[in-house]
């Protein structure tokens, strides 16, 4: 597990926001290949271990979604407008949705946090926006002192390099957004390696 305490710090930041109780920090998960561990709050007080297997992405097509993002500040279940997106960029060829804020401004897609580059810098959309505050997001902070944020229109992420990135998965290169085949960055072959610990 080798971003458990940004995963610990998430769930206890958004237990307090959200009125639940995290019973003493769990023990990380060890032993077997990779998979996803998954901490669930079953009650308001108790939590849930599931384990599944992580399928491997070498590349992403994202579609963008008609509805905009309606704001996900916490990991929940609560989701099926993630689900219903994703679903709908299947159906028309893509991999996920890129839902994009309500001034068309890029936000997330369903699973992954979406970044550019801006230059030489890993530029962001800003958390204002309402998005996730991921893991891996956490991560690419760590690893390069920060990522700058700022409003990229959807139309503009292809020709900026973009790329997404999950806990469960790393760095993963988008490939095409809406049928545009996105600008490769040779700066994505390290920055995937420096993701890991």
């Amino acid at each position: 597990m080798p971003l458990w305490p940004l995963h610990l710090d998430r769930l206890h930041r958004s237990a307090a926001a959200l009125g639940y109780t995290v019973p003493p920090d769990p023990a990380p998960p060890s032993g077997g290949g990779d998979r996803v561990c998954r901490l669930e709050f079953a009650s308001r007080a108790r939590l849930l271990v599931t384990e599944r297997q992580v399928e491997e992405v070498a590349g992403l097509r994202l579609r963008t979604s008609p509805v905009p993002h309606r704001g996900y500040r916490h990991k929940t279940t609560n989701r099926e407008w993630l689900d219903a997106g994703r679903l709908d960029a299947v159906t028309r060829g893509g991999d996920d949705a890129l839902f994009p804020s309500a001034e068309g401004f890029v936000a997330e897609s369903s699973i992954w946090s979406l970044f550019w580059w801006e230059g030489g810098d890993v530029a962001a959309p800003p958390l204002e926006l309402g998005i996730l505050p991921g893991v891996a997001r956490a991560r690419l902070v760590e690893v390069l002192g920060g990522v700058r944020e700022g409003l990229l229109p959807v139309a503009a992420l292809a020709m900026h390099g973009g790329f997404a990135a999950n806990a469960a998965r790393g760095i993963v290169p988008l490939v095409e957004v809406d049928g545009v085949q996105v600008v490769p960055n040779r700066g994505l072959a390290p920055l995937r390696e420096a993701f890991w610990p």
